[in-house]
């Protein structure tokens, strides 16, 4: 029934009932410069032979050879094994929505429960949940969280979250009257938690953070007193860094990107969401549980759907109500591919990798690490003359990188975000520093 047409009489009565007079009138809202750069292709009216050659013309135009992919930010360039595309595409899964009726969805079930058990044992919590969109979305959930546990109307946040990240969880907090209250870095690029307010509800971090750098989560539960703590986690990262939860965290979030999940210009992406055994009932979304049937034999049901489509819509924890499965599937399955040796080799790769092209840029003039704290796979690096320049020269010789200016939030002028994964070669990242050796600075 969504999906009937409506005819031109009842878009009309349906605007006079709201006091519009067009579509036009309806979104004149919305600034002219938005509407503007989202025009149609004006493709012609043709045969789709022509229409194909016509859309082919207009792709040739794209770069013809791939670039070597330094961009991070939250998403990141890894290798996907096949198997994990393979899994996908098998029609018990890719037809599967929500698993409303357990008779008929033991499989999207299982594979629920096997995904929220891979994502404990990955952060070291009691329980997960198996349907949040992407790692901001999480975060911004885990305040919501926090503030129905510990309703104090304020939320203090690390500076180092990644931009993105602090936008959505400043529409979540300005919708739900939450104060969010911001907590400066140190020169370690670690966040400074002295003057955190004694009144928050939740105090947020993210490790590795916006700027590569890992936060010491050694005492930090015990410094932020009556608060939920929060930590936003890089997935790869745990594969040689204690689990937040052997640091008493309260709840773990994370992007689910790198599991499995290929970066396709920023999406599907997939939440992680983790959390102390006694918040089950206040976590968002769903959670796939085992049970025996009438029979004795074991099976799948959920055992947990606090979301506004399965209960009274003003007791929902959450109205995130799209199923993430399949995302979540693609996670399940790059993780028992890799396994658990391969994991920790796949991380460790990623930090030597990154640690030896971060010593090469620092060796040439001009060249410096932003911040002295430890990091994962991606670092700052603060450069000579003007970056927006340097970025450019960079994609010019085939190498990517994130534009500077999501950094220019966080306060920092002239610096370049580089994110490094198992997928770099010694040639490219030899390659990387010889176009900076001969950029002279890009002034």
């Amino acid at each position: 029934m969504r999906y009937l047409h409506h005819q031109t009489a009842d878009r009309r009565d349906m605007l006079a009932s709201i006091g519009r007079s067009s579509i036009d009138e309806l979104f004149s809202d919305i600034p002219k410069a938005v509407t503007d750069a989202f025009r149609p292709l004006g493709l012609p009216a043709r045969s789709e032979q022509e229409i194909v050659a016509e859309v082919t013309s207009l792709a040739a135009s794209n770069a013809a050879t791939e670039k070597s992919c330094f961009v991070g930010g939250g998403i990141y360039d890894h290798y996907i094994p096949s198997l994990v595309n393979h899994m996908l595409l098998r029609t018990e899964f890719y037809t599967a929505y929500t698993p409303y009726q357990p008779e008929i969805s033991q499989g999207t079930l299982t594979a629920m429960f096997e995904f929220q058990t891979l994502v404990c044992e990955l952060t070291g919590m009691d329980v997960a949940n198996a349907s949040l969109y992407d790692g901001a979305t999480a975060v911004a959930e885990a305040a919501l969280m926090a503030e129905r546990i510990r309703p104090k109307g304020k939320v203090a946040v690390a500076r180092s979250l990644f931009a993105n990240v602090r936008r959505v969880l400043d529409t979540y907090c300005w919708a739900s009257e939450i104060e969010v209250v911001e907590l400066p870095y140190l020169p370690s690029g670690q966040c400074d938690l002295s003057n955190t307010p004694p009144d928050a509800s939740a105090v947020i971090l993210q490790s590795p953070n916006a700027f590569g750098v890992i936060e010491d989560l050694s005492g930090v539960k015990e410094r932020v007193g009556d608060a939920l703590l929060i930590v936003a986690a890089h997935p790869i990262s745990l594969g040689i860094l204690a689990p937040p939860g052997e640091f008493d965290v309260d709840i773990v979030v994370g992007e689910g990107q790198s599991l499995g999940l290929p970066m396709s210009y920023g999406g599907p992406l997939l939440g992680l969401f983790a959390a102390k055994r006694e918040y089950l009932r206040q976590m968002p979304g769903r959670v796939s549980g085992q049970t025996i049937d009438a029979d004795g034999h074991g099976g799948f049901t959920m055992a947990a759907q606090t979301r506004e489509q399965h209960i009274r819509r003003e007791r929902a924890t959450s109205n995130i109500c799209t199923n993430s499965a399949l995302c979540a599937l693609a996670a399940t399955v790059y993780l028992a591919t890799v396994g658990g040796n391969g994991f920790r080799r796949l991380a460790e790769l990623n930090t030597e990798k990154a640690h030896y092209l971060a010593d090469r840029i620092t060796s040439i003039d001009g060249y410096a690490l932003a911040f002295s704290g430890s990091f994962f796979n991606e670092f700052v690096v603060r450069v000579p003359g003007d970056a927006c320049a340097l970025h450019q020269k960079l994609l010019d010789e085939g190498i990517q990188t994130e534009p500077p200016e999501p950094l220019r939030t966080h306060g920092l002028e002239n610096a370049l975000r580089i994110a490094v994964t198992e997928k770099r070669t010694q040639s490219e990242l030899d390659r990387f520093v010889e176009v900076l050796e001969t950029s002279g600075g890009a002034r």
